[in-house]
């Protein structure tokens, strides 16, 4: 399955899950030791068997509208506009499924009421609330969520990083070259709208199951398990992949900005301890040897004159059909003893 689709997917069935069992926890409050005041009297069995139906229901319409509004609007409005998006959606939805219970309430219990009536019975404005709460709680969840990385949130709270453990990973830095010229150039508003828009081109490295793990000024760091990174060649695919996407862009960059940016990358991989930090600003942080070896192989790039410089380390796990490798030989590192071996990738010309 296409990473970009599976992701999607992922989304509509935790929706649902979510929904589903916020259907069951109101199904347990009001079918348990309290009076309906409403015409409609649904005991517990009865309410159960509405929240397995309307849950994935609700949850699976819930996770499309999430994935449009993050293909659409997340990178252009705020949280407090994107709450007020969704809210106007969950009023609509909620409305067209009091309707929809309003025609199937007609047909099989006879109700003689009119709509409105029927729609604002006593005990159903506490039930709309709870809905409108639960959406927007699940809303400010997934911000959550991608503000940490994906699946984090899952993560930290069943307490996984709490203590420090290891993990092998690959590491690429992505560093945008000339930076200090295009904020001299844009100034420092457009320059950060540069930064934004290319930071949000970079979602695209998604397809190559990249997880995001920090953004530092103009620079970004990306990881991936080591066995996901050297599946399919992921970890050199989305360096191409984002240089791809920024070359299919350029008209828009030349448009706005009167440039083309361009990113140049190290990689390596190897064992990194991962763990939560923070007090008052919790974080999930990686920890070694490693990750400093990678960004000084970026830190290469320039003087070697090679967009994407990779560690002889990470090259003999690598499958390495389809690209072109230069061996720039042995170079020293600021702060370590031995010299790391390194090789100028390139993708391949196809015969």
């Amino acid at each position: 399955m296409n990473i970009r689709i599976k992701r999607r997917w992922i989304i509509i069935r935790n929706y649902m899950i979510s929904w589903t069992l916020a259907f069951i926890f109101l199904a347990i409050i009001r079918g348990m030791g309290t009076i309906e005041l409403g015409s409609i009297n649904f005991k517990l069995k009865e309410a159960l068997i509405i929240a397995f139906t309307f849950g994935p229901f609700f949850g699976a319409i819930s996770g499309l509208v999430q994935n449009l509004t993050e293909k659409r609007y997340n990178q252009r409005v705020s949280i407090y506009r994107l709450i007020g998006l969704r809210l106007v959606y969950a009023i609509l939805f909620l409305f067209f499924l009091v309707f929809m219970a309003y025609i199937m309430v007609t047909q099989f219990f006879g109700e003689a009421k009119g709509f409105v009536a029927f729609a604002f019975e006593p005990g159903n404005i506490p039930i709309y609330f709870y809905i409108l709460t639960v959406d927007s709680l699940m809303l400010l969840l997934r911000q959550i969520n991608l503000m940490l990385g994906e699946n984090n949130l899952w993560k930290l709270l069943q307490g996984k990083f709490y203590t420090p453990r290891e993990e092998e990973r690959i590491f690429m830095f992505l560093d945008l070259q000339s930076s200090t010229e295009h904020a001299e150039n844009l100034g420092h508003i457009a320059y950060s709208r540069m930064i934004q828009d290319c930071f949000n081109d970079l979602g695209v490295v998604i397809e190559n199951e990249a997880e995001i793990y920090q953004y530092v000024g103009d620079e970004v760091v990306l990881s991936w398990v080591l066995n996901k990174g050297l599946r399919h060649q992921n970890c050199l695919n989305a360096f191409f992949t984002f240089k791809n996407k920024l070359h299919m862009k350029k008209d828009y960059y030349q448009t706005k900005y009167n440039c083309l940016p361009f990113f140049k990358a190290g990689l390596h991989s190897g064992k990194i301890t991962v763990t939560e930090v923070g007090k008052y600003k919790k974080e999930i942080a990686y920890h070694g040897d490693t990750i400093n070896t990678t960004s000084r192989i970026q830190g290469q790039c320039n003087a070697l004159n090679q967009d994407l410089l990779v560690s002889q380390q990470l090259k003999d796990q690598l499958d390495t059909t389809g690209f072109n490798f230069e061996n720039m030989g042995s170079i020293p590192l600021k702060g370590k003893e031995k010299e790391v071996v390194v090789f100028g990738v390139t993708q391949a010309i196809p015969k």
